[in-house]
């Protein structure tokens, strides 16, 4: 995408010979006495040529202050040829010799001028007058003569007197003119990106080797015999069409665009609108609340006072009576009615516990096999860690783009890049001595082989003119040589080649001007280029398709690459710098680095959650006084087996459903492999305490029964429960599988099938497993050694089968332990809190209050994923990103690319092309030049290069060196072919500037094909083959053009939201000119691969997330057989995401990919936390509700709230909670910071938030909303989750046993 050298050099040489250079100077006038001492009409300062200062000089004028002359009849002819009609009649003040250099001169320039008729008008009246005026003495003074090396005087010096309103209007004719094939501007060549008028001349003036040959300068203050050159400038918005420029060269003839409305930013202030809205609201609820309260105390005292002045008329006996009235009053609303759904469960569960403890080594083995079946699905295994495949769908939008342009243009470069910093205060990078260490460390990379196969940089490198490895470095402002760095005056050589790019001193190998911002960074307010705290380099290597030789070489150099700077980094420390780098290979190897550095930490969590599972399910029956007294009976009835085995189920299912779904071609992500587990391992222990809780209840009170027949009672009261959780859990991920972000949908997919296969071996093969331990147990066997028998353990009134000769001998009653803290601070004080009328308020006062915090914070979540989030904190990249952002002045290269869009033909080309006045106002170039001027909204930071119009400008006959083909062969003309003729030169129509003469159909393809392969030179900078030779694909054939593209740049980005705007705003400009042209117009840069996500994700996150809740909603409706119930439940699990995403935006999580999968894992886990309260709530246990009702005098929904806290609360909290607070507390000690910010700060706040709604708000929330409660199936044989209370204390209480000590409470409280 770079020009040749000669390209850079082309502008230098058109002020050779006799095109003097202006420069503003006025201290040498007055020094030296004037050699042109008449300054009147019709006399010259200099005419004719008289030598050369040294053989390989230019030729240089004479000093001649005599009067002008009529030139010869074909020199007159030559002089308007060349400077137009004005030139028709009256003396001049040159010769014929100096008109040949002057036309050669100027026709170089009119090759990248010529687009905008004033500035080319402007420059020739200022040459051509300079030149050949016949009143030439009034503005031109020769100041200083020498001899030539044919002893005769030359002008060596002279001052040139131009009126500031002249300068200053040729200056702003030309200030804006491009040059589309380097992105750049016609200034950059012509006046050394001069940023004035004043400067402008200098650079024309100075005198230097491929510049002006004698020294001009340029006074402000003419003295009283001189007369300023003062003619009126072409403006490039001029009156006269003739002169006018086209937008893209001026901005004051540009059609206005439409202001850009800021999507989704509706802001107050600085409050965005939602906030404020919530705000609102919720402060119009309390003051709703606060007054409506106030009436009801009113009421109630109003009420109140009558009653007592009704008392008064009744007798002492009648207020008696009245009272026990109302003390019996009210209705109990215990539930009568059964719900079929429920009951139908109930029996299935039954059937399948009692079938899977009868047959436990067949239920086992099938188990076992079904597992090993799907595991066999390992063999295609594969782990995704290619992002574009991980977070861009392959059917999206921009997996497509990118490998359209791909296959059509070539994949993007690769880029190599270093900083050099000084970090201390006003400290400079460079310095003599830095500067030669620097040297020898780009000499020490050029020579770098590579481990296998020993390529160096030049068998990799980038060249885009085939000469010169592209290396974007200071050390080519002094030909990669430190033997030319001066030590004294090398400062000002930086500063001359950083203003002056162009220079040929100054030009690199491969001819690309260096532009500064590219090199030094940090300059400081005197934005001096020698005092920058920063020198950037970059090495650009060739890029090839994937899997290709090609691309392995590339990687093999870019490693020994990264070998060498690893060193040298430890050499810019002994300097006292800092070396910062990175290379293409490099984020990819540092984000595999980081997965092993939590792959450590992952396992470690996991191990501390399968620990305390094991301990806590393997003491669920035993309390402390057992422990103490009678330590052989724990060794009998611990259950740390059978805690074991369920780990092992959760790690059977995670494995089937790794295995399936290989298989089935669905391949694993980090993410996968670090959340799934966890995911399992957090529902499946659950579920495991549940069914062990639930037989200790079946134990208790069907002693009679056989093994077989209590395991199918425990599953067919805990199974609906289970199912409850598992199917809203597996649907909620399951819809996850719509999502086309792979990386995503690979995770619902997985997480839905290890959820549900998971849920089956719990119901199956633990089933058959805890009835074999259950065995073990009744024999009075060791638990972990099962070969050893415990003596006396019946003596201890163990839980052993003590059955006679009829097989059903009387069982002992399972001793019943102390109630745990926890259990009995719910029972007796924490549930009858919540549930009073002003703490129900107040819970709802507070948590409503946090969900309008969270919807409010909504609009705070940033997007995007900082590459240094997702890197080790001690990863060498981290200080290249930070250097990256600090010192970079340039923004990443953008193509706006068209597809089939056949150019071929006229009316097309307008809609394309910006140089012409027939091009249509909105045409691409046009909408790319007008977007680049607003660059806080588009984002576009440099002119665009545009093929159509300097294709068509090489076909202008004027520039003779441009087009020009052999008249036999019918090809381009070499330098020195005869026999040639210019194209379009006799062409009807002719070549015009309207579009009207230009080629279509089979001759556009023709001359488009010299066109890109016309080799650019200083000669013809127009030509396509180094700067556009890979933009277009065009069938000859179907005569049409497949692709192309224009190519720009976009501002520096500096952070997440940067890229992710730029995007946005590429894709609405792309809209734009596709409906202006009516053709598919998309861009397309390297990083949009990976922020194509953030264009979606905040619709993809509320569709998915609401359609989870739908799925929550319907299931749990169902299975409870309540719509209030089950929209209580979804409202809560609602809650819960909101208040996660407002933690979100408080503690810096910002929304992606990443983030995202744990939105969706909150939401099945919310659901762990709230199920299995809600179904206490349903299906309440009998004996725990006629407790509510009697002691606590509870009625209705608030006796079954009460309820589902003492039946399941301790349990959810003591449980769930703190199984999850284990892992999780364990990822706070990774060193990654993507783990601490996505995984661990997620986790905790759902963890915490999840338990806060569970056991605080969904209680009093049903109690308000819930529906109507059922009898459950077994009445009269407890509960279906009788005993989540407690993973310490004995599941089962007699009913006689509760009332005693809640008496023995009460009297306490008294």
């Amino acid at each position: 995408m770079f020009s040749s050298l000669t390209t850079r050099l082309l502008l230098i040489g058109i002020f050779c010979l006799t095109i003097p250079i202006v420069t503003a100077a006025d201290n040498h006038g007055s020094a030296i006495e004037p050699i042109t001492k008449i300054h009147k009409a019709g006399y010259c300062a200099l005419r004719g040529q008289c030598g050369k200062k040294s053989f390989f000089g230019s030729q240089l004028p004479c000093p001649d202050n005599g009067p002008a002359k009529d030139p010869e009849a074909a020199v007159r002819k030559k002089l308007v040829d060349l400077c137009g009609d004005q030139w028709a009649t009256g003396p001049v003040c040159c010769e014929e010799s100096q008109i040949n250099d002057l036309s050669s001169n100027l026709k170089r320039a009119a090759n990248i001028i010529s687009s905008c008729p004033a500035c080319k008008a402007n420059f020739f009246n200022l040459f051509c007058t300079f030149t050949c005026s016949p009143n030439q003495s009034l503005f031109v003074n020769v100041t200083q003569t020498e001899l030539s090396n044919s002893k005769k005087p030359i002008v060596a010096e002279l001052d040139y007197f131009v009126s500031d309103e002249y300068g200053s209007g040729f200056y702003d004719s030309c200030k804006d003119v491009k040059f589309s094939a380097t992105n750049g501007y016609v200034m950059d060549f012509i006046g050394g990106g001069a940023k004035d008028y004043e400067s402008f001349l200098k650079f024309l003036g100075d005198k230097k080797a491929l510049g002006s040959p004698f020294q001009i300068n340029y006074p402000r203050s003419p003295p009283k015999e001189i007369t300023a050159f003062d003619p009126v400038p072409k403006q490039c918005n001029d009156a006269d069409e003739a002169y006018r420029c086209a937008c893209v060269d001026c901005p004051t003839v540009c059609a206005e665009l439409p202001a850009v409305k800021e999507a989704n930013k509706c802001m107050v202030g600085s409050v965005p609108c939602l906030s404020l809205t919530v705000m609102i609201i919720y402060s119009a609820f309390l003051c709703s609340l606060i007054l409506g309260h106030l009436g009801w105390v009113f009421y109630k005292r109003q009420k109140e006072s009558k009653r007592e002045r009704l008392a008064l008329l009744h007798s002492p006996s009648d207020d008696e009576d009245e009272g026990d009235i109302i003390d019996g009053a009210g209705i109990d609303d215990k539930p009568t009615k059964e719900y079929f759904i429920n009951k139908y469960l109930d029996a299935l569960f039954s059937k399948i516990g009692t079938a899977c403890a009868t047959y436990p080594a067949i239920t086992i083995t099938a188990s076992v096999l079904f597992v090993s079946i799907l595991s066999i699905g390992w063999a295609r295994f594969s782990v995704e860690t290619d992002p574009v495949r991980l977070w861009v769908s392959p059917s999206s939008a921009a997996a497509e783009e990118k490998t359209f342009f791909d296959s059509n243009f070539g994949p993007f470069y690769r880029a190599n890049q270093a900083f050099l910093v000084n970090d201390t205060d006003g400290g400079e990078v460079l310095n003599y001595d830095t500067l030669g260490w620097w040297f020898d460390v780009e000499d020490r990379v050029r020579r770098l082989k590579s481990v296998k196969e020993g390529l160096t940089l030049e068998d990799v490198c980038f060249k885009p003119t085939g000469e010169g490895c592209v290396v974007q470095s200071i050390t080519g402002y002094f030909g990669n040589d430190f033997r030319t760095v001066d030590p004294l005056d090398w400062r000002e050589t930086l500063r001359s080649c950083a203003a002056q790019p162009v220079q040929q001193q100054c030009l690199p190998d491969f001819g690309q001007p260096l532009k500064t911002d590219l090199l030094l960074g940090g300059l400081g307010a005197t934005e001096d280029v020698s005092r920058a705290k920063a020198l950037i380099v970059t090495w650009v290597v060739n890029n090839h398709a994937e899997g290709t030789e090609e691309i392995e070489s590339a990687m093999d150099w870019e490693r020994s690459l990264k070998g060498l700077l690893l060193a040298v980094k430890e050499e810019a420390e002994d300097r006292g710098l800092r070396l910062s780098f990175s290379t293409e290979i490099s984020l990819e190897q540092e984000l595999n680095k980081s997965t092993n550095t939590d792959a450590k930490i992952v396992v470690v969590s996991y191990i501390a959650m399968f620990i305390y599972a094991s301990l806590a399910l393997g003491s669920t029956s035993l309390a402390l006084r057992t422990l103490i007294n009678t330590p052989s009976k724990a060794f009998v009835e611990s259950k740390f087996t059978l805690g074991v085995f369920g780990i092992l189920i959760v790690l059977m299912s995670v494995s089937a459903s790794v295995g399936l779904f290989s298989a089935m071609g669905v391949k694993v992500t980090l993410i996968i492999a670090e959340v799934i587990p966890f995911l399992v391992l957090a529902v499946g222990v659950d579920n495991i305490f549940l069914i062990v809780h639930e037989f200790q209840r079946a134990n208790y009170q069907y002693p009679e029964d056989v093994i077989e027949v209590r395991v199918g009672k425990a599953l067919g009261r805990i199974g609906p429960s289970i199912l409850l959780s598992a199917s809203t859990e597996t649907i909620a991920f399951a819809l996850g599988a719509i999502v086309t972000m792979p990386a995503v949908r690979n995770f619902a997919i997985y997480a839905a099938g290890a959820v549900f296969i998971n849920a089956i071996l719990q119901v199956t093969m633990f089933v058959a497993v805890l009835a074999l331990n259950e065995k073990r147990v009744e024999q009075g066997r060791m638990d972990c050694i099962p070969c050893l028998k415990v003596n006396g353990y019946h003596d201890f009134g163990g839980t052993g089968d003590l059955r006679g000769v009829n097989g059903r001998g009387q069982r002992s009653a399972y001793a019943a332990e102390e109630e745990g803290f926890l259990e009995r601070y719910i029972r007796r004080s924490y549930a009858p809190w919540l549930l009073k009328a002003k703490t129900k308020v107040m819970v709802l006062i507070l948590f409503l209050g946090f969900f309008a915090a969270g919807v409010g914070l909504l609009p705070k979540i940033e997007l995007g994923l900082d590459q240094r989030i997702a890197i080790p904190s001690d990863s060498y990249l981290i200080d290249y990103f930070n250097d990256l952002y600090a010192y970079l002045g340039t923004g990443p290269p953008v193509y706006f690319v068209t597809r089939s869009y056949n150019a071929t033909e006229n009316y097309k080309q307008k809609a394309l092309c910006g140089r012409f006045g027939t091009c249509d106002p909105l045409s691409v170039a046009n909408m790319l030049e007008l977007e680049r001027k607003r660059p806080e909204i588009s984002y576009i930071a440099e002119p665009a290069a545009s093929w159509v119009d300097d294709y068509l400008l090489w076909l202008n006959p004027e520039l003779e060196s441009c087009c020009s083909v052999n008249r036999r062969t019918g090809k381009l003309c070499g330098p020195y072919d005869r026999n040639c003729k210019v194209c379009f030169a006799d062409r009807t129509p002719k070549w015009n500037i309207t579009l009207a003469g230009m080629p279509e159909g089979e001759e556009f393809l023709k001359y488009l094909d010299l066109w890109l392969h016309a080799p650019t030179g200083e000669e013809c900078p127009l030509a396509g083959q180094a700067a556009y030779s890979n933009a277009l694909v065009y069938d000859k054939k179907a005569v049409t053009i497949k692709a192309s593209h224009f190519r720009t740049s976009h501002t520096p980005m500096a952070s997440q939201e940067d890229f992710i705007n730029a995007y946005a705003s590429a894709r609405r400009i792309a809209n734009e000119m596709s409906k202006n042209t009516g053709t598919e117009i998309f861009p397309y840069s390297k990083f949009y691969i990976f922020f194509d996500q953030y264009a979606t994700i905040v619709q993809l996150t509320a569709s998915l997330l609401l359609a989870a809740l739908g799925g929550i909603f319907l299931v749990s409706s169902i299975l409870l057989g309540s719509i209030r119930t089950g929209l209580t439940i979804t409202v809560t699990v609602a809650m819960i995401v909101i208040d996660i995403m407002g933690v979100m935006a408080i503690w810096n999580v910002s929304l992606n990919a990443v983030s995202l999968v744990n939105l969706v894992i909150c939401v099945g886990i919310a659901v762990e936390f709230c199920a299995h309260v809600a179904r206490a709530f349903m299906f309440p246990n009998h004996g725990i509700y006629d407790l509510a009702t009697h002691k606590y005098k509870l009625r209705g929904k608030d006796a079954r709230a009460w309820t589902a806290l003492v039946n399941v609360g301790g349990s959810v909290f003591s449980g769930i909670t703190v199984t999850k607070l284990i892992g999780v507390s364990v990822l706070a000690f990774t060193r990654s910071k993507i783990f601490e910010i996505y995984y661990f700060r997620m986790w905790l706040a759902l963890v915490i938030i999840a338990a806060s709604h569970a056991l605080v708000f969904l209680p009093v929330a049903l109690s308000f909303m819930g529906g109507q409660g059922y009898v459950a199936a077994d009445e009269g044989e407890g509960g279906l989750e009788d005993d989540l209370r407690s993973r310490y204390r004995q599941p089962f209480l007699p009913q006689d046993e509760i009332d005693d000590e809640d008496e023995s409470d009460a009297e306490e409280e008294r």
